[in-house]
């Protein structure tokens, strides 16, 4: 793909081909990064239920290996197989801490939007779905709080998928911050925003449907118990590390498109490239 806008098409066409072309590798880069959030989510089913802040702390915490996976797979997109180094999962480096902060700086505000309304809905009674609440109601209230958080989380997701290209710098040890990634994308943001939002609902859309169907087969086969659960799991989170993948390579692709990036080079001024 040669420099300049990417085009939406452009950008889903190679994500998806470059994946679809490196499926062995991915088997060898996911492997420890995979085993890891197996762990957390066997650890994290034996706490409480009784409330989704649980679920968040499982999420919260299974971002360690996927920043671990992520890392490797966008330096293999950059570099190729010879940016891989060691087994990713390993060892933690300097590279992922950075890679962390940077995703904390891109990432945090709609994951604090999204616990923030989770805890104001609290739990959710199906009876009450599509009633209108009491004036007074401590449901009309939580309502009234839910309604601007729900806004400002889908604004921030925006905001955040335009600049979560600029994590692929991060993984090449390029310094790159998220107001880079915006003064850069100006002029793609909508290739950007919308190629990168398909991208992540259908690797959601993906990982449902293989958690539904594992799910059925193994309740046929084993029963309701323990095992079935485990097997859904595990392939769940692979298709969820797959998808991952995809959404990793539209990023590199993106970030190498868009800041005519190459290995050593001195990245050019929004302006000398385009007035992106």
């Amino acid at each position: 793909m040669a420099a300049g806008k990417p085009s939406f098409a452009e950008i889903v066409s190679e994500s998806f081909g470059f994946f679809f072309a490196n499926t062995r590798l991915f088997f060898d880069i996911v492997t420890i990064p995979w085993i890891m959030s197996l762990a957390i989510r066997l650890v994290g089913s034996t706490l409480p239920r009784d409330s989704l802040l649980p679920v968040l702390i499982e999420k919260g915490v299974d971002v360690l290996p996927t920043v671990i996976f992520m890392v490797a797979w966008q330096r293999v997109v950059l570099l190729g197989p010879r940016g891989l180094g060691r087994l990713p999962g390993t060892a933690w480096t300097s590279r992922e801490t950075s890679f962390l902060l940077h995703l904390i700086k891109v990432g945090g505000i709609p994951f604090v939007l999204l616990a923030a309304f989770v805890l104001t809905i609290g739990d959710v009674d199906p009876e009450l779905i599509g009633s209108v609440p009491a004036p007074d109601s401590e449901e009309a209230r939580r309502q009234a709080l839910a309604a601007p958080i729900g806004a400002g989380f889908t604004v921030s997701v925006l905001i955040a998928l335009r600049l979560s290209y600029g994590l692929a710098a991060t993984s090449v040890d390029v310094p790159f911050a998220p107001r880079d990634s915006w003064r850069y994308s100006r002029g793609s943001a909508w290739s950007v925003v919308g190629s990168l939002f398909l991208i992540f609902l259908l690797g959601a859309f993906a990982t449902t449907l293989a958690t539904l169907l594992t799910l059925a087969i193994m309740r046929g086969v084993l029963g309701a118990g323990a095992a079935a659960a485990v097997v859904t799991w595990t392939v769940g989170l692979l298709v969820s590390y797959a998808g991952a993948a995809v959404a990793a390579t539209a990023q590199a692709i993106i970030f190498r498109r868009l800041v005519d990036w190459r290995p050593g080079a001195t990245l050019p001024s929004p302006t000398e490239n385009g007035g992106r």
